[in-house]
């Protein structure tokens, strides 16, 4: 099989419950050796949202890792496909079963990003409203199309997406984990470059923060930690309504040169 290009990537999470929320509902996983990050934003009553949040990112987490190692350079995207669908099935089942099984889980269920980066291409997968974008050439753009209530109204011309952001209903999702039995992943490829920026994020921090501010931060020439601890700051300094969860993938060549800023400001 013909060698798959080579790219550096650097991996950053950071969850934060807010400045409403009395627990953390948000759940983040990355595998840096698999090329593995998966956030996830879990809804439903008193810690149930915590629970269907953290049995999707463990779950889809230990079986994807677990199938990327067995395939090694042999995997291509399409067999990432199948394989990202299978473990969100899995997942879907397990948390499902879990509210049927307990009353004090029933109705919980979870958003989902899971994003796997094979050579210079990303397989991206994301049920609900949860989001991902890419910095390329400091231009932000959103990868993601939410499976919303509110997305649906703007597709059909019923609402313009500035009508959208000012409506009430921002957190109605049309899909998610562990509410069916049977849930659709949306998976897509996408080419990657030096120098790319991917922001998965749950709405927490989307609800708050818009693109421009997003965009800004996000072309700052600092660290990925210091990126993501600015995004959760800003959004917690404009109400912080919900957990805020960032993860941030930096892509590179391996070895290549970097800038002076990048190299004097890289952490350590």
């Amino acid at each position: 099989m013909k060698a798959l290009p080579q790219l550096s990537y650097e991996f950053h999470a950071l969850t934060d419950t807010g400045r409403v929320r009395s627990n953390n509902e948000d759940a983040v996983a990355i595998d840096a050796s698999a090329q593995l990050a998966i956030l996830a934003d879990g809804m439903g009553g008193y810690n149930a949202g915590e629970v269907a949040s953290g049995m999707a990112t463990t779950y889809i987490g230990t079986e994807m890792v677990r199938w990327l190692q067995e395939q090694g350079t042999n995997a291509d995207a399409a067999d990432v496909r199948r394989a990202m669908e299978a473990c969100v099935d899995n997942a879907n089942h397990a948390i499902l079963g879990a509210s049927l099984a307990n009353p004090q889980y029933m109705g919980m269920g979870t958003t989902l990003v899971v994003a796997v980066f094979l050579g210079d291409r990303l397989i991206l997968g994301h049920v609900g409203d949860s989001r991902c974008y890419r910095l390329r050439a400091g231009v932000l753009k959103q990868i993601t199309r939410d499976h919303s209530w509110l997305q649906e109204q703007i597709d059909a011309g019923l609402l313009t997406p500035e009508e959208a952001a000012r409506s009430g209903q921002r957190n109605l999702v049309t899909r998610a984990l562990g509410v069916e039995g049977t849930v659709h992943i949306e998976v897509n490829e996408f080419a990657v470059e030096q120098q790319d920026l991917f922001i998965l994020c749950s709405d927490g921090l989307t609800d708050m923060v818009n693109d421009d501010d997003l965009a800004a931060i996000a072309r700052q020439a600092i660290p990925l930690k210091d990126k993501a601890q600015r995004m959760i700051d800003l959004a917690n300094a404009l109400g912080g309504r919900d957990n805020i969860s960032v993860l941030l993938v930096r892509t590179s060549a391996p070895g290549g040169k970097r800038g002076l800023m990048s190299r004097l400001l890289r952490a350590p």
